[in-house]
């Protein structure tokens, strides 16, 4: 079977199932786990799927944006271990930013209390913030309904006021040519100015970040160390020489 024959074979089985195996492909095309192997390569090169442990994904649409309680109950047990890495990094003394990203929520569990203050855009971080006793700040802006966030232009404004030791964000996309990206240009925006506004930047994501691309880039990848759950090693390979990636293992 020819290469372009196979691929369009690997797309089709993709588009039905979301999630392919190796051996699935192997068996559909009748060539070896080595070729198949090639081939998710170079459909991924290509930005037509995302490999996976054992085969491949199919790419979230660059608009597709769960909403947070979509978000927060996915992978839960590997974003309150990235959490409570990330949590772990703030010292006493320290003015930290946190998104409003789901994984980024989960820190607030772990933080130290003793004299911290938190600015955030994550309208659902703030009861648990107070609940601890955190002195916290909430910025202006539009209230968005999908993600909790606050967004736009008063948001921007804002952030003016404040300077930041750590800021730990959330993304939609981790790509090793298009860096952090969400699907929301003024979530993005926000995002940047933060990132500006903070000595050290700190990007939360499981596994399922790496490889998707999202509509607007917030940076690339050296502006930001990448906390994350056990990768594997064909993304390692990928991602390892363009940032600092941070592995988190249970």
């Amino acid at each position: 079977m020819l290469t372009p024959e196979r691929h369009r074979l690997i797309l089709q089985l993709l588009k039905e199932k979301n999630i392919v195996k190796i051996n699935e492909l192997v068996e559909l095309t009748h060539t070896s786990e080595s070729t198949i192997r090639r081939d998710l390569s170079q459909l991924e090169e290509d930005k037509f799927l995302k490999r996976i442990h054992g085969g491949a994904s199919r790419l979230q649409g660059k608009l597709q944006e769960p909403s947070m309680n979509e978000k927060s109950s996915k992978n839960l047990h590997e974003k309150r271990e990235i959490a409570k890495f990330a949590a772990n990094l703030v010292e006493t003394g320290d003015c930290i930013y946190l998104d409003a990203g789901s994984t980024v929520k989960e820190m607030i569990d772990f933080l130290p209390i003793d004299n911290i203050v938190v600015v955030t855009n994550g309208l659902m971080h703030v009861t648990p913030l107070l609940n601890k006793g955190i002195p916290t700040y909430l910025i202006g802006g539009f209230a968005k309904q999908n993600t909790k966030a606050i967004i736009g232009r008063g948001a921007l404004t804002s952030l003016d006021l404040y300077q930041f030791d750590k800021c730990f964000m959330g993304v939609n996309g981790i790509h090793s040519q298009f860096g952090y990206t969400t699907p929301d240009q003024e979530e993005a925006a926000v995002k940047q100015k933060v990132i500006s506004l903070s000595r050290e930047t700190y990007v939360l994501a499981d596994e399922t970040k790496f490889s998707e691309i999202a509509f607007s880039k917030i940076g690339d990848l050296k502006t930001a160390t990448i906390i994350t759950n056990e990768l594997s090693d064909e993304t390692m390979r990928v991602f390892k020489d363009k940032t600092t990636i941070k592995v988190v293992t249970a």
